[in-house]
């Protein structure tokens, strides 16, 4: 069975990705717009990871993977679904977005 992905501080998030993991938004296109997006992240949609983790995309499942969401209750199933795909190395933002910018993190408008 595949490990749980980590559910871990936007600070440690932050650090992950200033180590090399790839930072993943999940977010709605109306969601960055209102909110704010976060420079140098990847965007996906949650239903069509193969644009970014298959074919043609990050196939190495040893990338580090980070992935943030409105809530941790959008980027949990992502996060999940990326360990079922075996990747090996991933976590999601404890709180989603809103802790990130609340952390004083990078955004863009």
């Amino acid at each position: 069975m595949p490990a749980e992905p980590a559910l871990i501080s936007p600070e440690d998030a932050a650090r992950r990705v200033s180590e090399g993991a790839v930072l993943i938004d999940v977010r709605s296109q109306a969601g960055r717009e209102a909110d704010g997006s976060v420079p140098g992240a990847l965007i996906t949609d949650r239903n069509d990871l193969d644009a970014r983790f298959g074919p043609g995309g990050i196939t190495d499942p040893d990338t580090p993977v980070v992935v943030i969401c409105g809530s941790v209750q959008g980027s949990r199933p992502v996060a999940e679904a990326l360990v079922e795909r075996g990747y090996s190395d991933v976590s999601h933002v404890e709180g989603g977005f809103p802790a990130w910018a609340a952390a004083g993190l990078p955004t863009a408008r």
